[in-house]
């Protein structure tokens, strides 16, 4: 199993989950002014309880960091990811710090 990145364009890509050919789950994101909008997470029902959607994001954090991007959770799962893991804080864009109903991109 392995977390695989795929960028469509230089401001569009999916980190998804690999197993042998077979798709276990996929992040979607939009950058945009050095922000991440990670927008889509989605994972398979059969392996919905081994934290592959929390690996997913762990992902999307280290590629913002590795990129100096800030990101905006406006998918209610990496929302929720944020909201407990607080080691995401670094990266998280200031207006979604004081607004987590921050629904978009301004």
């Amino acid at each position: 199993m392995e977390i695989k990145l795929e960028q469509r364009r230089s401001n569009i890509g999916t980190f998804y989950i690999d197993d042998n050919g077979d798709l276990l789950g996929k992040m979607d994101f939009l950058i945009k002014d050095g922000v991440m909008n990670i927008y889509h997470t989605e994972v398979n029902n059969e392996v919905q309880h081994k934290n592959l959607g929390l690996h997913l994001v762990e992902a999307g954090v280290k590629f913002a960091r590795e990129n100096h991007l800030k990101v905006l959770p406006t998918c209610t799962f990496a929302r929720s990811v944020f909201d407990r893991v607080k080691a995401y804080q670094d990266v998280l864009v200031d207006s979604a710090k004081s607004n987590p109903s921050s629904g978009g991109m301004a």
